[in-house]
């Protein structure tokens, strides 16, 4: 059996899983923790929304048909407050009709899988999804009336080292990505990302891209 990383430190990338199957929940909730993710779990939206609104996650993945309260409804709710409406989010579903992708991506969704899928699948539409939100607020950065300044220390400084690797993370490059362009162990990475949490008082690796574009670092 595959050993576990050591627990998911707060430079990892943090997704909210939302389903009512507790069997695809512990699959899939494994399958990325094992990948590196931070996963936290919901069992239909209105748990989901009631976890958001502390928990700000990096990409939202929720299947469409649960009770109480649905993907669809859901997604309408996240778009709506602009707090958290940036997050990517992927619908996972047993329903695989043309029909039914195109109302899930039009409610607002990123990405459409289709269930059964492969595990390897969807690590890869989630990193691909991480990297396109990172790429988009390179480009759409500016401050608008209803975005929240973050509120970061003026004496920030890094070290090269960290500047270099503040500036990868801007990119959308993940831990592993960054260790192997920089030739380092990602466990360093890691490090470094953690030190520049702790300095600037930021949550998580999207405040961190975000910080370091408008601080023009990036």
């Amino acid at each position: 059996m595959k050993e576990h990383p050591a627990k998911a430190t707060k430079e990892t990338y943090r997704l909210l899983l939302v389903d009512d199957d507790p069997n695809l929940i512990l699959l899939v909730k494994d399958y990325l923790e094992f990948q590196g993710y931070d996963v936290m779990t919901a069992e239909n939206g209105q748990e989901a929304l009631t976890i958001l609104d502390t928990y700000v996650p990096d990409m939202i993945i929720c299947d469409i048909m649960m009770p109480e309260m649905d993907g669809y409804a859901l997604i309408n709710q996240v778009r709506q407050d602009p707090r958290i409406s940036w997050i990517p989010v992927m619908f996972l579903s047993a329903k695989g009709q043309s029909q039914d992708r195109v109302k899930g991506l039009n409610t607002g969704a990123d990405v459409y899988m289709v269930k059964p899928f492969e595990p390897e699948e969807l690590v890869a539409q989630v990193e691909s999804s991480l990297r396109q939100a990172s790429r988009l607020l390179r480009f759409h950065h500016r401050p608008t009336e209803d975005s929240h300044p973050l509120q970061v220390p003026s004496n920030v400084e890094l070290t090269p080292t960290e500047l270099k690797v503040v500036q990868l993370v801007a990119q959308g490059m993940a831990n592993r990505e960054i260790a192997e362009k920089m030739k380092v162990s990602q466990r360093t990475i890691e490090s470094h990302v953690s030190n520049m949490l702790n300095k600037t008082s930021l949550h998580n690796r999207t405040e961190l891209a975000r910080w370091a574009i408008q601080s023009n670092l990036a």
